[in-house]
C-alpha cells in the first residue's frame, strides 16, 4: 500500500460531499453515516483509534460489550463500503483528483491525489484514456471491477471468460456435523455459477483442496489460476439460516462485492440466487439462458446437500454413501432432477468397480439418469450422466451425443469433460481426444486428484511417458504416486529402477511381477501371480510373453463390463496381446469396436 499522502481538511470535505451526493450513496443513509464517520475521526486525528470495537459501539449503536465475534456488522458494512467507493470511482467519479479509499483489513480511511494533467491531458484518445485507467488503477491499489479491465485493457479479448472460483463456505456454528450443510452448500454455488455467462468457474474438487485451510486469497488465486475468489461463512442454528460471502479480486484481495443474509431455512434458494445475482452485477455480466430455479422441500435439500458433501471426498467411498440420503431425498421429492443427476453418477462410479453386482448397479443408473432427463431436459448433469449410462451398455454413438449435449448446456463443467474423456474416449482408445477433454477439465479443477489420476492412465496408454511422469509427482503421496512412477520407469525401459519403486507398493503388486518378468525373474514373478487378481495375472503372463495364460486371465474379467475392460485394455503393459486374434474376440465380448 502506498504511503499515505498529507491532506488539508477542507479539499477531503469537499470530495466527501462529492461522493455523497452519488447516485451510490446518496439514498443509502448507513453507508453515507459509516463514511462520513470515519473520514471525520481521521480528519480530526482519531484515525488511529479505527477499530472494529470501536466503530461498532460509537457508529452502529452496539453496547459497551460488544463482541466481534458474534456480530459481524462492522465488518459486513465495511465490504459494502468499499464496494461502494469502487464503483463510484470507475463511474460518476472517474475524472475525481482526490481518491478517498478504505484499504482492506482497515478501518482507517486512506487519501490520494491524482495528477490532473493525467486526467485532462490531450493526445490520443485510446492511448490517453488507458494510461488513465491504469493511473487510477494504481491510485486505488488495484480497486477497479473487471469491466473497467474489459473495457480499457481487454477489448481485444471481448468473449474470454472471467476465471473464479469459490472457497468451500466456513461452518461457524462449531458442529462439525453440520459440515456437510456448508459443503454442499458451496457445491450448489459453484453449480449455479457455471452455469452463467462469462464465468469460469473453478470446480469443486479443485476448490475443496482449501477446506479446513487458512484462506490466502491471492495464493488461492494463483493455485486454482482464479482471477476472482467467492469466500463465505454460514451459521446454521435449526430452522434459520446466516449466510455471508464476498467476492474478492485475487490479486490484491480487493472486495468487489458483499452480501450478508439472515434468513430461515425454507429461503436458501432465494439466497443462492441473490448471491448469484451479487456476482453478475460485480462483474457486469448477464445471466446466462436456460437457468432453472428448483423447488424443493428444505428436508429434501438438506438431504441432497448432505450427499454433494460426501461426493467431495477423494476416492470413491464418498459416492457410496451418497446413495442413501440422495434415496431420502428422491423419497420426500420425487421431482427434484439434481437429485437423481447426482444419483445417478454415483451408480456410475460405483459401478465401474470390480463387482458381481454390476448388472444391478447398471440399472439403478439407467433409471435414475432417464427420470433426470424427464424431470430438466436442460440439466447438463443429467446428460452427462445419461452418457455414462450408455458407455456401460456399449451404446458408444448414444453415449457421445450424450456428453456432448452436457457440455453444450455448461461447457464450463470440468466433471462432464472429465467424464467424456474417461468414460468414452479412453475406453475406445481414443487417446488423442481423451488428452484434449481432460486438459480441459483441467483449466477449471487444476487440483483435482480424480482428474490428476486420469490424465496419467492416458498418458501413459499414449507413450507419453515425461508428460506422465509430472502427473504422477502431482499426486498426495499414497495415492498410487509410487505405482504411477513405477509404471512410467517400465515404460521407459528403467526395469530395475521401476522394481526399486514397486516393491514398495502393496494394493496393485501386478506391475511389480511385470517388472520382475522383464528383468529375465521369472521364479518371482510366477510367484506374485499365483496370489493376485486375474487382471494382475494378466500383466505379469503378458511381462513374461505368455499369451496363453494372459488372455485366459482376461477373459475372466470381462465381467466387468465394457468401460472398465476398455481401460484395462488400453494398459501399455498388455501392448504384446493386441496382434493376438484372441484380442478382438475379448472386446467383441464386452462390446468394444476394433
Amino acid at each position: 500500500m502506498p504511503p499515505q499522502e498529507t491532506f488539508s481538511a477542507e479539499p477531503v470535505r469537499t470530495q466527501l460531499t462529492k461522493v455523497l451526493a452519488s447516485r451510490g450513496f446518496a439514498r443509502n443513509e448507513r453507508l453515507s453515516g459509516f463514511l462520513r464517520f470515519v473520514v471525520e475521526q481521521e480528519l480530526s486525528g482519531r484515525g488511529g483509534e479505527l477499530k472494529e470495537s470501536v466503530i461498532g459501539v460509537e457508529y452502529f449503536g452496539r453496547p459497551a460489550d460488544y463482541d466481534v465475534r458474534q456480530d459481524s456488522v462492522v465488518r459486513n458494512e465495511a465490504g459494502k463500503l468499499r464496494s461502494r467507493l469502487a464503483e463510484y470511482y470507475i463511474g460518476e467519479g472517474a475524472a475525481d483528483g482526490l481518491i478517498i479509499d478504505l484499504p482492506k483489513g482497515a478501518y482507517k480511511p486512506a487519501f490520494r491525489q491524482i495528477e490532473k494533467a493525467t486526467l485532462l491531458a490531450p493526445g490520443t484518445a485510446g492511448a490517453r484514456r488507458r494510461r488513465f485507467w491504469m493511473g487510477l488503477v494504481a491510485a486505488l491499489a488495484g480497486c477497479a471491477m473487471v469491466l473497467s479491465v474489459l473495457w480499457w485493457r481487454g477489448m481485444l479479448h471481448p468473449n474470454q471468460p472471467v476465471s473464479i472460483a469459490v472457497l468451500p463456505l466456513i461452518n461457524l456454528d462449531g458442529n462439525p456435523d453440520h459440515d456437510y450443510f456448508a459443503d454442499g452448500l458451496t457445491s450448489e454455488l459453484i453449480r449455479n455459477l457455471s452455469i452463467i455467462e462469462g464465468l469460469a468457474v473453478r470446480s469443486e474438487t479443485s476448490s475443496f483442496a482449501f477446506k479446513g485451510k487458512q484462506q490466502n486469497i491471492r495464493d488461492a488465486g494463483t493455485q486454482l489460476g482464479a482471477d476472482y475468489i467467492l469466500e463465505g461463512s454460514v451459521f446454521r442454528s435449526g430452522r434459520q439460516l446466516r449466510i455471508n460471502a464476498r467476492l474478492v479480486r485475487a490479486r490484491d484481495d480487493f472486495p468487489l462485492w458483499t452480501g450478508g443474509y439472515d434468513k430461515e431455512f425454507t429461503d436458501v434458494f432465494a439466497i443462492q440466487d441473490e448471491i448469484s445475482r451479487g456476482i453478475v452485477n460485480g462483474l457486469r455480466l448477464k445471466l446466462g439462458q436456460g437457468r432453472r430455479r428448483y423447488e424443493t422441500s428444505t428436508d429434501a435439500y438438506d438431504l441432497y446437500l448432505r450427499a454433494r458433501a460426501l461426493q467431495l471426498q477423494i476416492g470413491d467411498a464418498g459416492w457410496d454413501q451418497s446413495i442413501e440420503p440422495l434415496m431420502e431425498a428422491i423419497a420426500k421429492d420425487p421431482s427434484f432432477a439434481p437429485a437423481y443427476a447426482s444419483l445417478a453418477k454415483a451408480y456410475a462410479i460405483r459401478s465401474g468397480q470390480t463387482r458381481q453386482d454390476i448388472p444391478d448397479e447398471v440399472r439403478k443408473l439407467r433409471t435414475a439418469a432417464e427420470q433426470a432427463i424427464r424431470l430438466d431436459p436442460l440439466l447438463a448433469e443429467a446428460h452427462a450422466a445419461l452418457g455414462m449410462l450408455y458407455a456401460r451398455e456399449a451404446r458408444w454413438l448414444e453415449s457421445e451425443k450424450s456428453f456432448r449435449r452436457a457440455i453444450e448446456l455448461d461447457p464450463g463443467s470440468s466433471a462432464s469433460h472429465q467424464s467424456f474423456g474417461v468414460y468414452l474416449l479412453r475406453t475406445l482408445g481414443r487417446t488423442k481426444e481423451a488428452i484434449e477433454q481432460l486438459r480441459l477439465a483441467e483449466k477449471n479443477d487444476p487440483l483435482s486428484t480424480r482428474l490428476q489420476y486420469a490424465m496419467t492412465q492416458v498418458l501413459l496408454s499414449a507413450g507419453r511417458h515425461d508428460e506422465a511422469a509430472r502427473y504422477c509427482n502431482k499426486l498426495p503421496a499414497g495415492h498410487d504416486r509410487d505405482l504411477c512412477l513405477g509404471r512410467v520407469l517400465l515404460g521407459q525401459g528403467r526395469t530395475e529402477e521401476a522394481i526399486r519403486i514397486l516393491s514398495h507398493h502393496k494394493s496393485d503388486r501386478g506391475y511389480l511381477g511385470y517388472a520382475y518378468a522383464r528383468s529375465g525373474r521369472r521364479e518371482e514373478a510366477e510367484k506374485l501371480a499365483m496370489i493376485l487378481s486375474p487382471h494382475q495375472r494378466a500383466v505379469i503372463f503378458a511381462g513374461l510373453g505368455d499369451k496363453e495364460r494372459a488372455i485366459e486371465a482376461l477373459d475372466r474379467m470381462t465381467v466387468v463390463g465394457p468401460v472398465r475392460m476398455g481401460w484395462i485394455l488400453s494398459n501399455p503393459e498388455l501392448a504384446t496381446l493386441r496382434g493376438d486374434p484372441r484380442w478382438k474376440v475379448l472386446r467383441q465380448k464386452v462390446g468394444l469396436p476394433e
